[in-house]
């Protein structure tokens, strides 16, 4: 136990570090556990997206696999390998693009929770199946990326220090796996930090359409978010507005190098989970339905298990050194 002296000269009796650290993450657990966190396995039936990427599910949604042509999955601990067919076709032909240009492995990150939803930490999208976050750091192997990732929270940063232009580890090749995800003709639109766009625009030669999908937003730095149209097969799935036309180099992109956005003033409100819309009716019944059967996903439950060991033996490796698990992280991705 620890005694501690408060400055109003009450004593206080705290358990001893190990223990205080075991009962904050358990609170923190606690606190931002949501119902979709707790689901092990994808529902059973056809695939569906439901509502938006920051507030909808997908019902019967697919198990992105460990390793591809071109591509590894990462932290798979986190049991967030889910999505809609489409994203899965699109991580593999990206995949099978970046094999054939420069060889070397495009780390997959997060996609959905196996029925997506709100999810415990780390995101406030990714909810409908739709959304992926690549690592722009390319591996070479499998055995790579498991130690960049269980060894560092997050890969090298491509953003200088100040975040006004790219760091010396932005390259052509990232130039040319952001074109290629843009081109893609189910891509809706990806994130990347504002440094990374105004670079992008700067080299960006002929055909400059693809620009107006990259999107500058906070963060970022080290990995980009895709997001996919709605499916065809999805009735129920909420598109945002459309892309501003234009290539988005202008005073759009301006304006996040200037003071007000860099500096913002004191008391500027920020989104909170009161301004969170409600949950579609529809995805209730997603929460509450069957389990897929064990034979058609035994394979995911499989994976699950080595990415917890994986995780667990990442953060073993990291303590004392990093006391807070990369999922509880209290900044969230767009």
């Amino acid at each position: 136990m620890l005694k501690l002296e408060l400055r109003s000269g009450r004593r206080l009796f705290a358990p001893a570090p190990a223990a205080l650290l075991v009962g904050l993450l358990a609170g923190a657990s606690a606190a931002l556990a949501t119902p979709w966190s707790n689901i092990s396995s994808p529902s059973k039936g056809l695939t569906e997206v439901i509502g938006g990427p920051a507030n909808g599910c997908i019902g019967g949604a697919e198990t992105l696999s460990k390793t591809g042509p071109g591509y590894v999955s990462v932290r798979r601990y986190r049991n967030r390998y889910y999505g809609h067919p489409d994203l899965l076709s699109f991580i593999q032909d990206l995949g099978w693009a970046q094999q054939r240009s420069s060889g070397g492995l495009v780390m997959i990150g997060d996609l959905s929770q196996p029925r997506g939803g709100r999810m415990s930490s780390s995101h406030r999208s990714h909810q409908n199946g739709l959304d992926v976050d690549i690592w722009m750091t390319l591996v070479s192997s499998p055995a790579e990326a498991s130690r960049l990732m269980d060894h560092r929270s997050d890969p090298q940063t491509m953003v200088a220090p100040g975040g006004r232009s790219v760091s010396g580890h932005w390259g052509t090749a990232q130039r040319t796996l952001i074109e290629t995800a843009a081109r893609h003709p189910r891509v809706d639109r990806i994130f990347v930090n504002p440094a990374i766009k105004r670079d992008l625009c700067q080299t960006a030669q002929g055909d400059r359409l693809w620009l107006r999908k990259i999107r500058p937003w906070q963060g970022h730095a080290a990995h980009f978010h895709v997001r996919l149209t709605c499916p065809p097969d999805s009735p129920q799935c909420s598109p945002q507005s459309p892309v501003p036309a234009g290539d988005g180099c202008g005073s759009e992109l301006a304006w996040w190098f200037s003071d007000e956005a860099r500096s913002p003033k004191k008391g500027s409100s920020k989104p909170t989970h009161a301004s969170r819309p409600a949950t579609p009716a529809a995805c209730s019944a997603v929460l509450q339905a069957q389990a897929r059967k064990p034979s058609s996903y035994a394979g995911d439950l499989l994976n699950h298990a080595d990415g917890l060991l994986s995780g667990a033996s990442g953060f073993i490796r990291r303590f004392p050194g990093n006391l807070i698990p990369d999922g509880f992280a209290s900044r969230f991705d767009f």
